[in-house]
């Protein structure tokens, strides 16, 4: 019996689940809430630190556009070559992204940036690095698994006096099933992945 097979370019998402990986990525439903609640806009001045495979960096570039430039700080080879490959590997020809081998804890060079992404361990130590590398107005997304990271990285930014409107959320994915008299959830859904913080850059005022 002939069977009809369709054949496809893969969706971004498709392609980020199934791409060689190093090490967890920053699941899919997680980057379209940064680069919707984060404003990745065409054109911006964007950093990122903690590369790994490189599936943030194939969305950011995807949202800032030809005009946009995407510098990303990673502090291990391996990663830098996985990801690497794999961004070039969907996107095929990019020449607004920078990816340097380096410590971020150690300092941000080449601001100002209009957004700034981490993908850290302990991005709260980046607080004030982010405030001097982010324009006035500019976001600080971070994406980090676990709670005790959110208060650590919290903290900080509050004890800043660089930092505002911070904002954290976790988001869940919940396919549905439709099928003859039946409508339910499917019975596996992507629960936890990460939470999701955001701070808005305010210009500096004396503390009082």
């Amino acid at each position: 019996m002939d069977r009809l097979v369709w054949a496809y370019r893969p969706r971004m998402q498709d392609y980020l689940v199934e791409m060689p990986r190093n090490s967890a990525i920053v699941y899919p439903k997680d980057i379209a809430f940064a680069i919707l609640w984060g404003d990745i806009f065409p054109g911006a001045r964007v950093l990122e630190a903690g590369v790994g495979s490189g599936a943030m960096t194939i969305a950011l570039l995807r949202a800032i556009g030809p005009t946009g430039q995407l510098v990303s700080y990673e502090l291990r080879a391996d990663m830098i070559e996985r990801a690497q490959t794999n961004v070039l590997t969907f996107l095929e020809d990019v020449n607004n992204w920078t990816i340097e081998q380096r410590d971020i804890y150690e300092g941000i060079e080449g601001g100002p940036f209009d957004r700034i992404f981490l993908d850290l361990a302990e991005p709260g130590r980046v607080a004030a690095h982010a405030a001097s590398a982010l324009r006035a107005g500019g976001i600080l997304l971070v994406y980090v698994p676990n709670t005790t990271q959110v208060d650590d990285t919290v903290r900080e930014l509050r004890a800043s006096s660089s930092f505002a409107e911070i904002e954290i959320y976790e988001t869940l994915f919940r396919p549905w099933v439709f099928r003859d008299q039946s409508a339910r959830p499917a019975h596996v859904m992507v629960g936890h992945t990460g939470f999701l913080i955001f701070a808005r850059r305010i210009l500096d005022h004396p503390r009082s």
